[in-house]
C-alpha cells in the first residue's frame, strides 16, 4: 500500500439566530451536543463522551447499520467561554486512522445572533478521506446544529 498525506484548510461561516452563549453551550454541554452531533439519523451511534475542559477528551462513533464504523476522538486545547474553542481530533474507519485535524471555532455576536466561524486544518491520510468530503460532512453537522438551535 502506498502511504500518503494531503493537507488542506477550509473555513465555514454560519449565522445562527441565537446568542453566542446558546451556540457555545450546544458544543460544551453533553446533553445538548448529543442531540445534534453525529452522523445521519439512520446511523447506529455509540454514547457521546464529553469532558469539556482544556485537556479534556471527547469521543463518539457510529455508522450505517451493519456498515463501516466511523470514530471521532478529540482533545480540547483552548476554551474561552462563549467566544472560542480550539481542539484537535482524529477520525477512524474501524481502527484505521484516516485524518488528524486542528479545529478552531469562533462565536461572535452579530445583528442576528451569532456569527460562527470554523477553521479546520487537516492532514488526510492514505486516500481514505479528503478536505472536500470533510467540509461537506462538517456542513451537514452545522445544518443539524441549526435545526437543534431552532427547537
Amino acid at each position: 500500500m502506498t502511504r500518503s498525506a494531503t493537507h488542506a484548510t477550509f473555513v465555514i461561516e454560519r449565522e445562527y439566530k441565537a446568542a453566542p452563549a446558546k451556540v457555545f453551550a450546544a458544543f460544551a454541554d453533553a446533553k445538548q451536543k448529543v442531540r445534534w452531533f453525529g452522523g445521519p439519523e439512520e446511523w447506529e451511534k455509540s454514547n457521546l463522551k464529553l469532558d469539556f475542559r482544556v485537556g479534556g477528551k471527547e469521543s463518539v462513533s457510529g455508522g450505517p447499520p451493519g456498515g463501516v464504523v466511523h470514530s471521532y476522538n478529540a482533545e480540547y486545547w483552548e476554551i474561552t467561554e462563549n467566544e472560542r474553542i480550539v481542539s484537535s481530533y482524529e477520525m477512524h474507519l474501524y481502527k484505521k486512522r484516516i485524518s488528524v485535524s486542528l479545529a478552531t471555532m469562533e462565536f461572535k455576536p452579530s445583528a442576528s445572533g451569532t456569527k460562527f466561524v470554523l477553521t479546520e486544518q487537516g492532514a488526510f491520510l492514505d486516500g481514505y478521506d479528503d478536505a472536500g468530503e470533510r467540509e461537506r460532512g462538517t456542513k451537514e453537522l452545522l445544518d443539524q446544529l441549526e435545526t437543534y438551535l431552532k427547537e
